[in-house]
């Protein structure tokens, strides 16, 4: 589609403050972005919804507004920016099915850095690309980097059945990890369990503390997983072993007050506060991951699980449904 042939406006969610699901405007007439330096134009197929939108939402991570959310999608190449460097255009030509890690996800069309878009291997549907890309790395960079995971390793990992939970589970078995999840239904306890879980604590009934140290024979884990913030955030540091480690990573429940170093002496225990971006800041960093994950999925046959896919106007369903703790594995948006 030649630039002469595009539309002026799309369909798109516009967010003018910040607050509940209540500012997630659904508009007909936002107008499709016009690529600049190091940008291609995608219009998106498959929009990723992933638990750090709801921050950019409710202002708990604070960017300028008016803003449309969200962090990744899939699509195809429809025209390209200035300066977009050569081994890239080449891969990345109109026509070229691709997902992209960026902002300005929640529309018919983005703009997108060129350095943050991949070309889809053949075999490896859109939808599951989308599904796939966020959390999937996000997992992957964690148990290469933010605690290089060894097999036998104790590993705890909090939302075993929520998105970037099935991940770890799964790519924690991968790698020959012993893996203990937590989650508060029995659905959820069986799903982490089938996506690699090795034990499973509902942590609605009996006590993770003591559930850990029974498994483990009262060392503890090497690692913990923490996506859910406030509410686990003590109890992971006291289920890590001697010279472990705590990946805390997310604030589903709320952002970890400050925090008392000297608390982290009584076992030398490391912790780390990773965010994805620095994991990936280099080309080639977020190819070799992105490249690694698409691998896992095609050759090992990861379960690449979707939650639902919601029509764009019913955003504020998703997120609701998302901050309700009602979903396990991936929401995605049709635009």
């Amino acid at each position: 589609m030649s630039s002469a042939n595009l539309p002026k406006t799309m369909r798109g969610i516009l967010i003018e403050k910040t607050g509940g699901t209540e500012v997630l405007q659904y508009k007909t007439d936002l107008p499709v972005p016009t690529p600049k330096d190091g940008e291609v134009l995608v219009k998106n197929d498959f929009i990723g919804i992933n638990y750090i939108d709801t921050y950019f939402r409710t202002g708990l991570y604070p960017a300028p507004k008016p803003e449309i959310l969200g962090r990744e999608a899939s699509g195809t190449v429809l025209a390209h920016g200035p300066n977009i460097p050569a081994n890239l255009a080449s891969s990345l030509k109109p026509g070229a099915r691709c997902v992209w890690m960026g902002s300005g996800g929640y529309a018919e069309y983005t703009a997108a850095p060129a350095e943050k878009t991949i070309a889809l291997p053949d075999g490896l549907k859109s939808e599951t690309a989308a599904a796939a890309l966020l959390q999937g790395v996000t997992a992957l960079s964690l148990i290469r980097e933010a605690y290089p995971v060894q097999r036998g390793d104790w590993v705890l990992v909090h939302a075993a059945a929520g998105g970037t939970g099935l991940w770890l589970c799964q790519l924690l078995k991968a790698v020959g990890a012993r893996t203990i999840g937590t989650a508060s239904t029995p659905e959820k306890v069986a799903l982490a369990k089938e996506n690699g879980a090795t034990h499973m604590i509902n942590y609605s009934k009996d006590s993770v503390k003591d559930k850990v140290f029974e498994l483990t024979g009262g060392e503890g884990v090497k690692a913990v997983f923490d996506g859910v913030g406030k509410s686990t955030f003590d109890e992971s540091l006291e289920v890590v072993a001697r010279k472990g480690t705590l990946v805390s990573f997310g604030n589903a429940s709320g952002a970890v007050p400050p925090v008392t170093i000297s608390r982290l002496t009584a076992k030398n225990t490391k912790l780390l506060r990773p965010t994805l971006v620095n994991y990936i800041t280099l080309r080639e960093e977020f190819e070799a991951y992105v490249n690694e994950l698409f691998d896992f999925i095609l050759k090992d046959k990861l379960n690449v699980r979707i939650h639902e896919t919601y029509p764009l106007q019913d955003v504020a369903r998703a997120h609701n449904d998302l901050e309700g703790r009602k979903t396990t594995g991936k929401l995605l948006l049709k635009p």
